[in-house]
Formats: structure tokens, C-alpha cells, sequence
């Protein structure tokens, strides 16, 4: 399968009140020549009893070793609302940015060899938080197309196939982790989660998340001994995402462009 930016439907998450991160955002866009639509960020604090409707708190706090934020929530549901957004359209594929990313000079080559060569992810990150233990699926250009065993976080900058958001959708509620954390779940929602490396964009929110607070002090984790289900479930996760790897073909390098 071939896509073109033709096929691509953008979509950019800003908060209304973020109009910093807009302006940078749209000069980067602007130069890219991207067309774009500016999606609404939810602000957890100001939906906070609908949004605690369709989260599982006491699962989420087991699953991610720590309570759940009200902007975990809003990030949560912001890009489940894009994806809606997207199979709205006729779109073939969506490009989805969060407002924190800084592009590369090879961004738009990244993009191009991607489209190109869809038949080969389900969804594709052009950066990460964290990306531990890859696993090469071949070359796509100058770029390693990797699997992860490891956590392979962060959701700033992703391409997504219209079939994998019509199949995962459904399974997106209620909310039991961060959506990074819940994606990296390919070993359950059986789907391609790839990064291509090295990483044509980078994060930087300056120390100041919307999400998070300044240089995170809105979390407080639970003392260690209360994270142990957490621990044990991080390690089991390890397992089966090497698992779903080997048994679907991906623990060796098969693919070449």
C-alpha cells in the first residue's frame, strides 16, 4: 500500500488556552507546507465528572503505579476525539501532533518514505518519552522501521491507518492507563506499532506540561511497596509484548526498501 499526502488528514492538539504553542506550532506547519486542523485540547479540570465516567481509577492507579490526573484524563479523551474526528472524514490516514514537537530538517522526507511505505506499520511515531529494547524490521530509506519490547512511549507526533482506529476504538473505554501506555497494548489490540528511527522530531514542552505541571509536580507516587502490582504487571508486559513479536514474525528483520 502507497499513500500520499493527499490521503493524510492533519490533525494538531492545543489547548485554547496554549496560544504560545499554537503560534510556534503553526510557523513549523506553515514552513512544512502542512494543511492542518487545530483540534481543541479537553482540559481535564473543566470536564472532570464526565471525564471521571469513563475512566477506572482504581485500575489506572494499578496499572500505572500512580493516581490518575485530571489532564491524563483530557489528553486520554483528546486524542480518542481525534480519532473519532478522523473516521469522520474520508481520509485514508491521520498525521496527529501534539503541541510540544519540534521538527526536523528531514521531517517531511520521514513523512514521504512513511506514506510510501504504509503496508508496512499500523501506526507509526516519529518520536518518543522512552523506546527501549527495538527491534529492526528493516529499512525504509535511511530509516530503521523498529518494534519495541520494551515501553514505547509518548504520542506527540504518530501516523495512524483508518482500519487500526475503526478496530481499537470500540476497546479505548474506559480508561485504565495513559493512552501511550494503553497503545503500547499492541500485544492486545493485535496491531503494528513501529518508530522510525532515527526519530525525525523531538519533544520539548520546557519543563511545563499541560498535562503534568511544572517539571511534574503534580505526581506523587505511592510509596514502593503499594507499586508492587504495578512492577509485576510492567515486567509481565515485557513478556507479552515479545511474545506477540515472535509469534506474529517481528523478532527478526524481514523488511527491506
Amino acid at each position: 500500500m502507497t499513500l500520499t499526502k493527499a490521503d493524510l488528514g492533519i490533525w494538531l492538539i492545543n489547548l485554547d488556552r496554549d496560544t504560545d504553542r499554537r503560534a510556534a506550532m503553526e510557523q513549523q506547519l506553515d514552513s512544512l507546507g502542512l494543511s492542518y486542523t487545530r483540534f481543541p485540547a479537553i482540559y481535564g479540570k473543566d470536564h472532570i465528572e464526565t471525564l471521571s465516567q469513563r475512566a477506572d481509577a482504581n485500575a489506572y492507579a494499578r496499572n500505572m503505579g500512580n493516581p490518575i490526573l485530571p489532564g491524563k484524563m483530557g489528553c486520554y479523551a483528546s486524542h480518542v476525539a481525534v480519532w473519532e474526528a478522523f473516521l469522520a472524514t474520508d481520509h485514508k490516514a491521520a498525521l496527529i501532533f501534539e503541541d510540544d514537537v519540534v521538527f526536523h530538517d528531514d521531517f517531511l522526507q520521514a513523512l514521504d518514505l512513511a506514506l510510501t511505505n504504509a503496508d508496512q506499520w499500523d501506526t507509526l511515531r516519529f518520536n518518543c518519552i522512552r523506546a527501549k529494547l527495538p527491534v529492526s524490521q528493516g529499512k525504509i530509506g535511511p530509516y530503521r522501521l523498529n518494534a519495541y519490547i520494551g515501553p514505547f512511549t509518548g504520542n506527540a507526533a504518530y501516523l495512524l491507518h483508518r482500519e487500526t482506529a475503526q478496530r481499537l476504538l470500540p476497546h479505548l473505554w474506559p480508561q485504565t492507563r495513559a493512552f501511550d501506555h494503553e497503545l503500547n497494548r499492541f500485544f492486545r489490540h493485535n496491531y503494528r506499532q513501529f518508530g522510525l528511527e532515527p526519530f525525525p522530531s523531538h519533544v520539548d514542552d520546557g519543563g511545563d506540561s499541560s498535562i503534568t505541571g511544572t517539571n511534574y509536580a503534580l505526581v506523587k507516587k505511592p510509596h514502593w511497596t503499594k507499586r508492587l502490582p504495578h512492577y509485576r504487571l510492567k515486567t509481565a508486559n515485557y513478556v507479552r509484548r515479545g511474545w506477540w513479536l515472535f509469534k506474529n514474525g517481528h523478532l527478526t528483520s524481514k523488511r527491506r526498501s
